[in-house]
């Protein structure tokens, strides 16, 4: 009836064919390392052994002094591995305090769809795991990261956790390890090797300085200059492509010159990055310096299409931005990222975003730049909304997924500057808050602009019908079907056949649930829907074929339960639409396992987990893996039943609320239980089904 798409899909590949038979590889999300690493044994080897006796480690420093980078290269080291995996939680992106909690579930693999506190469940999921979590950048998140770990660490002794921040959690048991810049005094100190590195990068022409003993002098003072801290290394290597080592040094003695008194107020290694920073910004071009101040507006990566829409205007006009956006990435200013599916997306790091934003405010650009933002991806959300029932889906999952920072980030302003715009973006992303996992995030979003919004119109109506979706996956029954007949309502009074069957959707799920099949099918069903008219194609009309599919196999009409499927798997097809098919595969394993037929069971419900693994479907291979182990058991192999009933068991519990609390699910894994315990015995089932349990999902 309803899905979830998570963005860890790595461990679903051999699901359905027998989990927990091979080798799997450690789960985690690290993102790539950064090339440019140079030096800090003393330190990895000092995280090594603290990583291993203390279960909270916090990194300090200042912004720039790589806190980032020795995280990502300490836990990257194969000795850090734990069994569950190592996950990397990055916070720089998130302004909504209340949304921490979503952030790190969805991290570390758990797609949330209970009613409890996301909190609760979170620590009740981490409980039984051995794992090591990094929270990257929670300067802006202190009290609240503070409260979130304290509640992890009591509830979960397996768990490790690392942190980066420009102050320290302050926690009786956290141990912090101040990183410093780089030694840069010397010939041979690190900070030269990496200022080196950075300028080899950035032009070939610079290995003649570093091959006289003289230039190489002059190299070493300017890294003692910049304290040795990283970012501003980086900054100054980069600008070799333009200026001699000389003039460098000439320029950026004379700036800290000039900005040494003004900063005094700063402590010395602040001072040194902001005034590199300020050089570096000095020596863009105007434009540069125009569009560095406008993508201040960006939380986390962004591509170039989003830059030129928010950020051309005035003598930045949208054919220039990529040139221009080209030349601060040279410049280090921004980093290019290559991502698979995405293509090149960019980003700044926040030291630099925060500069940008002081510019931004200078210019008294930050209202109609940040309006830009929100707008912009508002009409992307609506874009994505009209193309997800086609050949795109797999495409507008993956860049959605990307846009998950910015998309918050508009949502967040639009609510309290348009508020209709935020309805009807909120609305717009119904697929993603059910369909993608963002099940309590989606719910808060709908809620808060739901209250601040016109209760009229169309735009109305898309939202409740969102929020009703979002109640039908945490299992809120009867705030579903509440909603479900207000949507019923509208839909009448705007005369929309399309709405009237979306409505008719959510009622009939938020009733088949519970266990009320015939029900169901009076609101879903194939009267029902020729009642309301609309389209065939469109959402709606596939939604109650859906739901028709299941009633009928609920109620054990089998034959009408297959016809429906296959009537929705042709539709699907016709379509391009992978997440609906993949559903019509599941009614018609189910309706060929009723009518006995185990062996065309299992070859519908392998097309179905072949289709939710392509987007890690995480409920759709929860359900598949139980249907598959009823399928198994029924052709006599109780020991790959219990492995795949084992592996459910731990899908199931990324899910939240096992079989969704539908007696009809129960009822359906319980049989490949008791199937597979009699053909096997019971010591032989829970051996098997401990192995699936143990598979990855991450």
């Amino acid at each position: 009836m309803f899905g979830e798409y998570s963005f860890h899909d790595n461990q679903a590949d051999s699901a359905a064919d027998d989990p927990g038979s091979a080798p799997r590889p450690v789960p985690g999300n690290l993102p790539p390392e950064p090339a440019s690493f140079v030096g800090r044994e003393h330190e990895l080897h000092l995280l090594d052994g603290l990583l291993r006796e203390r279960r909270l480690v916090t990194l300090t420093g200042v912004g720039g002094v790589g806190k980032s980078r020795l995280a990502l290269r300490a836990v990257a080291a194969a000795r850090q591995a734990r069994p569950d995996g190592v996950w990397w939680a990055e916070l720089s992106p998130l302004r909504d305090p209340s949304l921490l909690t979503a952030t790190v579930a969805h991290t570390v693999g758990l797609a949330d769809h209970s009613p409890r506190p996301p909190a609760e469940e979170l620590c009740a999921w981490m409980a039984d795991k051995e794992l090591l979590l990094v929270l990257d950048t929670c300067e802006h998140l202190v009290a609240d990261c503070r409260h979130l770990v304290g509640e992890l660490l009591q509830s979960a002794p397996g768990l490790t956790i690392l942190v980066t921040s420009r102050e320290p959690l302050d926690m009786p048991t956290e141990e912090v390890v101040e990183v410093r810049p780089l030694p840069c005094e010397g010939t041979d100190s690190d900070a030269l090797a990496l200022f080196r590195a950075r300028a080899l990068a950035a032009t070939p022409q610079a290995a003649a300085v570093f091959a006289d003993p003289a230039r190489t002098a002059v190299a070493a003072e300017v890294c003692r200059r910049l304290d040795g801290i990283p970012l501003a290394l980086e900054l100054a290597g980069a600008r070799m492509r333009l200026w001699t080592l000389e003039h460098m040094a000439e320029r950026i003695g004379e700036r800290f010159e000039v900005l040494s008194d003004a900063r005094a107020a700063l402590p010395r290694r602040h001072r040194t990055m902001r005034t590199t920073i300020g050089w570096s910004h000095e020596l863009c071009e105007p434009v540069e310096r125009l569009l560095w101040a406008r993508l201040s507006v960006f939380t986390g990566d962004f591509d170039i299409a989003a830059a030129r829409a928010v950020c051309s205007g005035g003598p930045l006009p949208a054919a220039r931005v990529e040139r221009v956006l080209a030349g601060l990435a040279a410049k280090s200013v921004v980093l290019r990222i290559e991502e698979r599916g995405t293509g090149p997306r960019y980003r700044m790091l926040d030291t630099i975003r925060e500069y940008g934003q002081d510019w931004l405010a200078e210019l008294g650009e930050v209202e109609i730049v940040t309006d830009r933002h929100a707008h912009w991806y508002a009409a992307l959300s609506q874009a994505a909304d009209r193309g997800w029932m086609g050949p795109g889906q797999v495409d507008w999952y993956r860049r959605i997924t990307a846009e998950h920072a910015q998309l918050r980030t508009a949502l967040e302003h639009l609510i309290a500057a348009d508020p209709t715009a935020a309805l009807e973006m909120a609305g717009a992303l119904w697929f993603y808050w059910f369909g993608c996992g963002h099940v309590h995030e989606g719910r808060g979003f709908l809620e808060r602009a739901l209250r601040a919004a016109p209760h009229t119109g169309a735009t109305y109506n898309q939202a409740v019908w969102a929020l009703g979706l979002t109640a039908l996956l945490q299992g809120d029954m009867d705030a579903a079907q509440q909603l479900g007949a207000e949507c019923t309502r509208d839909a009448a009074r705007l005369a929309d056949p399309e709405r009237e069957l979306r409505a008719a959707y959510l009622q009939a799920v938020s009733v088949l649930m519970p266990g009320d099949p015939g029900r169901a099918l009076r609101l879903a069903g194939p009267r029902a829907r020729a009642g309301h008219g609309g389209r065939t194609s469109g959402a709606g009309w596939l939604l109650c074929k859906l739901a028709t599919g299941y009633a009928l196999c609920d109620l054990r009409r089998f034959e009408e339960a297959t016809e429906e499927a296959r009537s929705l798997r042709e539709s699907c097809v016709e379509l391009g639409d992978r997440w609906l098919r993949a559903y019509a595969d599941y009614i018609l394993a189910v309706a060929a396992l009723g009518l006995g037929d185990h062996g065309e069971a299992a070859r519908h419900v392998r097309a179905m987990l072949s289709g939710k693994r392509l987007l890690g479907d995480r409920f759709g291979i929860a359900l598949g893996l139980d249907l598959l182990a009823a399928a198994v058991a029924g052709l006599g192999d109780g020991e790959l039943a219990a492995r795949l009933l084992g592996t459910g068991h731990a899908w199931w519990r990324t899910v939240g609320r096992p079989q969704m609390g539908s007696p009809s699910l129960t009822a359906l894994r319980d049989q490949g239980e008791r199937q597979a315990r009699a053909a096997i015995g019971d010591a032989a089932y829970e051996t098997a089904f401990l192995g699936g349990a143990a598979a990855p999902t991450g």
